[in-house]
């Protein structure tokens, strides 16, 4: 008979597989806590809006009471502009920022005429194409000034969305707007439409987030006594027509 030979396989415990039902880190769990950080986090977001929602909404309603810190001319015709250089007489400290307004030697007759003493307290911004541009560059110069409240300056039918699209960009970031209507004379040049209304308080609303966050920087604004009529008279130019006002 062959001997038999028994070989023993002596295994350490510290080799022995461990098994267990539980699983910790199961699909299951880690999905339910990142569900849970995911809830949280959501959460946390919320409160910070709504803290930044009352905080912001008190500094605007605070604004409205005090006396307006600048005059926002919006360009598109110059009785705008006529409109505003009258203003300035009975406030004569009060800045002025006209937005892609008429020619510089037009606006620079019209104070000339109406309101010598404004020439350095009034500033043309010039790099607007738009209503939309309008704010998208004058926003950041008027938070330079530090102005709290602006008036607003447009014609009729300018209206309602160039006071829609300032609440939406103006009130993010604290400002208090308040609306002047000038009394036109012919036609303006901005030409009004709902669905122009609607693209454009589309983009003011998706504009007014990150304007808090990225500030355009126009490289074309100067003071309105910069501007040489000299220069211009060797130029040439032309003014729009009014009956009221000699620009010439």
């Amino acid at each position: 008979m062959l001997p038999i030979i028994q070989i023993k396989l002596v295994l350490s415990t510290d080799h022995k597989p461990k098994v267990t039902n539980s699983q910790p880190n199961s699909v299951s769990e880690r999905f339910h806590k990142k569900r849970q950080f995911l809830r949280r986090l959501a959460l946390g977001l919320c409160l910070v809006l709504l803290s930044w929602v009352v905080f912001n909404t008190v500094t605007i309603i605070s604004a409205s009471s005090r006396q307006v810190d600048a005059f926002f001319v919006l360009g598109g015709s110059i009785r705008r502009e006529i409109y505003v250089a009258e203003l300035a007489q009975q406030y004569p400290q009060t800045p002025i920022l006209i937005s892609r307004g008429s020619p510089d030697p037009c606006i620079l007759l019209v104070f000339q005429r109406l309101a010598p003493q404004r020439l350095q307290n009034v500033w043309l911004e010039k790099c607007a194409d738009s209503t939309f541009d309008n704010f998208y560059y004058s926003i950041p110069i008027l938070r330079r000034w530090g102005v709290r409240k602006v008036k607003l300056i447009s014609s009729q039918t300018h209206f309602p969305r160039a006071k829609w699209m300032a609440q939406i960009l103006f009130g993010v970031h604290g400002i208090w707007v308040e609306t002047d209507i000038v009394p036109e004379q012919g036609v303006p040049g901005n030409r009004e439409s709902w669905s122009k209304t609607g693209l454009d308080v589309t983009r003011s609303l998706l504009w007014a987030g990150l304007s808090r966050i990225i500030q355009p920087k126009c490289f074309y604004v100067m003071k309105l006594a910069d501007v040489s009529i000299d220069f211009w008279r060797s130029r040439g130019f032309q003014c729009e027509h009014q009956e009221d006002v000699n620009l010439r």
